[in-house]
């Protein structure tokens, strides 16, 4: 399905949706949690079983990363073409135990590269590569991994020049989510609970604040995309997609209340985004000042 363009005016500024096309029409079952490659042309995507599949956007052909369950649908693309994920099992003792994998594409297998533990356990982007972090024991896919940003708690971790800084620049006590670094390292965003979305420098000053909104992604160095759902306390009544200026002074939507997209992942100059049921869908886009 292609969709003819349409323009959505802002203050002075203008945003050209060029084309909409749904994914994986007719061949996978509802599809969750979509992370793109920078270059946009790979596909991660968890299924309804909690598995994780990676989709080739050139020659469509989709591959089964694993078949057990991915912790909170953790997983990743390393600055080495490598998927990071974390997989978790009820042991015996009734407790959850995490792993983190990583899965090679040229030989399509996946090793494990921290062991079973309790407790948590998530996947981390590099520039250079990929990295776990756990309260056990973390893994470096190799001595530099470039830059990295994630969160803990309500703690921002950024690597720059092989050294972490940790910071804490806004008041959020249920804790931040979501940490990305900019296309070209300078920025990172991420999600505070109860303040929105939050861009920092590398020194950890506040740069923007962008709004109360969700799972920021950016689409370049100056724009972000972000879900907007609303809830009743009990399920989603509205969700779409915002495309913000990452200096905070402008947004615009991408998609109406009443489409229910969300989880948007950025990649390439492309935007997938999944809705409430599952259907995955790719938006190129069109920016004019």
């Amino acid at each position: 399905m292609l969709l003819a363009a349409v323009s959505l005016p802002a203050l002075g500024q203008e945003v050209e949706v060029a084309s909409l096309q749904r994914l994986l029409e007719g061949v996978e079952g509802p599809a969750y949690y979509p992370v793109l490659n920078s270059t946009g042309d790979r596909l991660l995507f968890s299924c309804e079983d909690g598995s994780l599949k990676l989709h080739d956007m050139a020659d469509g052909v989709t591959t089964v990363v694993t078949r057990d369950h991915v912790a909170g649908h953790d997983a990743c693309w390393g600055g080495d073409g490598k998927v990071y994920f974390v997989t978790q099992e009820l042991g015996e003792d009734r407790l959850v135990y995490r792993t983190g994998q990583c899965y090679d594409l040229h030989t399509r297998q996946a090793t494990v590269v921290t062991p079973s533990q309790h407790g948590t356990v998530r996947a981390v982007p590099a520039t250079r590569g990929g990295a776990l972090r756990s309260p056990g024991k973390d893994y470096n896919s190799s001595g530099d991994i470039g830059q990295a940003a994630w969160t803990e708690g309500s703690r921002v971790h950024v690597i720059v020049d092989g050294q972490e800084r940790i910071f804490s620049p806004v008041d959020s006590w249920a804790g931040y989510l979501w940490a990305s670094l900019s296309p070209n390292g300078k920025r990172v965003a991420f999600f505070a609970a109860g303040k929105g979305i939050v861009v920092i420098d590398l020194r950890g000053q506040v740069v923007a604040m962008l709004g109360n909104y969700e799972m920021p992604c950016w689409y370049n160095n100056d724009y972000l995309v972000a879900q907007n759902a609303k809830d009743d306390g009990h399920q989603f009544v509205s969700s779409q997609l915002l495309l913000l200026k990452a200096d905070g002074t402008w947004q615009t939507e991408l998609t109406k209340p009443v489409s229910m997209a969300m989880q948007p992942t950025c990649g390439g100059g492309k935007i997938v985004y999944t809705t409430i049921d599952g259907l995955l869908y790719e938006m190129k886009i069109n920016i004019y000042p």
